[in-house]
């Protein structure tokens, strides 16, 4: 009787020792970590999370969610204390993006799930990939504006004298890129004569949006899910699309030096996969996949499409000569 009672207690022993090697899902995969920082809206990320955590219980997840100037600030502290927090970086900052693939501090990284995605812009060596193709159209007020916009040179009518803002560049990073895309384009020119029509330079991407929901504004440049989700809610605004438009691939990353590579790599596979593209077409932005339909009912076209018709952007350049650009736009848009 002893040797049985010994025999149990040493089997319980063993067993309370593999339990103290944490809980294992019902797969038999150890819990592991993920902390992800994004620019993505709260509603994006927070589905994207959920549907994530659905298949991979075994992952436990959490988010920063901010504007990418405060993320990039937020990263600085960390590295400079040594301790790095962030395990996944996505945001719409191209060019913060090469910065830090040039410093190595980006762990490269193909999925498989890329296989299917197309953007204007992509890193050969898997450093970054885009996950979503956010896109910035004239977003008009229907009240005011009875004829859509067909062209850029639409915007320097008499309809949208006074009436037309873009958001601060030094706010708003994605307004940074806009403005970088249409001086490569056309010119500074085209910015004086926007100007010479009475333009102006608004505050942050929502507001350029409120303000033409209610009138104040005519049109401006505007975030897809920004003016789309307004859209939905009754907001009496159009999204029209150039011919040349401007499409700003969102970037998402495997910081070097992480402790959670398995689920890092996890995630930007299922950012990249059907079911994560599936739910970023709903957040009214463009996926990345070509078997994922984006709204067009809602005024978004196909990712090829965007591929296609998007305006030439060399963030290189466009990062390096960032604080003569904000300088020249301010000086032109206050005179």
């Amino acid at each position: 009787m002893k040797r049985i009672a010994i025999v149990t207690v040493a089997l319980a022993a063993i067993a309370l020792a593999s339990c103290a090697g944490g809980k294992k899902d019902a797969a038999g995969a150890a819990p592991q970590k993920l902390m992800i920082y994004t620019s993505m809206k709260e509603v994006l990320i927070g589905d994207l999370k959920n549907a994530f955590v659905a298949k991979y219980p075994n992952i436990s997840v959490d988010y920063y969610s901010a504007g990418a100037g405060k993320i990039m600030a937020k990263l600085a502290a960390e590295r400079q204390s040594g301790q790095i927090v962030a395990d996944v970086l996505w945001t719409s900052e191209v060019p913060d993006f090469l910065s830090l693939r040039k410093e190595g501090m980006l762990e490269a990284y193909k999925s498989p799930e890329a296989e299917m995605s197309t953007s204007p812009v992509k890193d050969p060596d898997g450093y970054f990939t885009a996950a979503r193709l956010g896109t910035l159209a004239v977003v008009y007020n229907t009240d005011k504006i009875k004829n859509p916009p067909a062209s850029w040179d639409d915007l320097l009518k008499p309809e949208y004298k006074g009436a037309f803002a873009i958001a601060n560049p030094a706010l708003s990073g994605t307004a940074f890129v806009s403005v970088g895309a249409l001086v490569e384009n056309f010119g500074w020119e085209f910015i004086e004569k926007l100007r010479a029509n009475g333009a102006m330079m608004g505050q942050g991407s929502g507001q350029v949006v409120d303000d033409t929901a209610v009138g104040s504004l005519s049109g401006c440049i505007g975030v897809d899910y920004i003016a789309l989700d307004k859209v939905e809610k009754g907001a009496p605004l159009g999204f029209a699309n150039m011919p040349e438009m401007l499409v700003i691939p969102s970037p998402a990353a495997i910081i070097k030096g992480t402790k959670n590579l398995d689920a890092s790599r996890k995630f930007i596979d299922f950012i990249l996969s059907k079911e994560g593209q599936e739910i970023i077409a709903k957040a009214n932005t463009i996926p990345v996949r070509v078997d994922v339909p984006a709204r067009t009912e809602m005024g978004l076209v196909a990712s090829e499409a965007a591929v296609r018709r998007a305006l030439n952007v060399n963030y290189e350049k466009l990062g390096a000569e960032k604080e003569a650009m904000l300088e020249r736009f301010t000086s032109i848009m206050t005179k």
